[in-house]
């Protein structure tokens, strides 16, 4: 009568795969047995005990390269490693559900590209009547600047949310949104300009640009990139642009030029 179990009975009775037994065996963790006299290996009690401990540790998330050594170790040291184990598991539990979190804001429509503080703001501009559309252009505006000029992003939001809270800065802002369906030669765009521009240099500190800023030698492509961001879809807007930073220029703010 033949004793022992074949590799398939033994990988079965473990929860294993045939292919993950022999995975073990190159790895030194179960060793392989010897045939018998009719060339199948057969595997015993302790071979089985084996098996098990290692698929446990390894189910667990125990690399595999630390397994043997777990095994052939003295309890105080088998304890101390699995200490070990456990405390990277945790972090790797508090990576992962970190990673959920952001597919999770990625699935409800978050925007996860923009710190808090930005997300305020466009909502507020949701509450005060501008259109999605409007709203998703700022999204995209705010996340250029973040992206190409993190120098200048905290003072370029901070413009935005003191503009939210003027009654009259809204007002201009809508009025910049209503143009886009103008025509690029309307006068009423050099006057919404002015207008514009007389706003903006009440809080003229806003409009420095930072020294590291200006030190950059691509600094005038990362503003164009931004400042003149979707421009070829409305050609009026393009033109409110042009006249806005010409009449910023004239009174001295440095604005990069293309």
């Amino acid at each position: 009568m033949v004793y022992g179990l074949t590799i398939g009975q033994v990988a079965a009775f473990a929860g294993v795969t045939v292919k993950t037994v022999r995975h073990y065996h190159r790895l030194g963790l179960v060793d392989e047995p010897e045939r018998d006299r009719s060339g199948y290996r057969r595997y015993g009690s302790p071979d089985m005990v084996r098996l098990v401990q290692v698929r446990t540790l390894a189910g667990a998330g125990v690399p595999l390269a630390e397994i043997g050594g777990l095994l052939d170790a003295g309890p105080e040291r088998f304890a101390a490693a699995l200490d070990d184990v456990e405390r990277r598991l945790t972090d790797r539990i508090a990576e992962l559900t970190a990673r959920r979190t952001v597919l999770r804001r990625l699935a409800a429509g978050d925007r996860l590209l923009l710190p808090e503080r930005a997300c305020a703001a466009l909502d507020l501009m949701a509450e005060l009547g501008f259109g999605a559309d409007y709203v998703a252009l700022q999204e995209e505006a705010l996340i250029l600047a973040r992206a190409l000029v993190p120098e200048v992003f905290d003072s370029f939001l901070a413009q935005l949310e003191r503009g939210l809270g003027d009654p009259q800065y809204v007002a201009l802002m809508k009025r910049c949104r209503d143009a886009e369906s103008w025509d690029p030669d309307d006068p009423r765009l050099d006057e919404l300009a002015a207008a514009l521009a007389a706003k903006l240099l009440a809080d003229r500190e806003l409009l420095a640009m930072p020294a590291e800023f200006e030190a950059r030698p691509d600094a005038a492509t990362r503003y164009g990139l931004i400042n003149h961001h979707r421009e070829d879809q409305a050609p009026a807007a393009a033109r409110l642009n042009e006249l806005l930073e010409a009449h910023l220029r004239a009174v001295g703010v440095d604005i990069p030029h293309q």
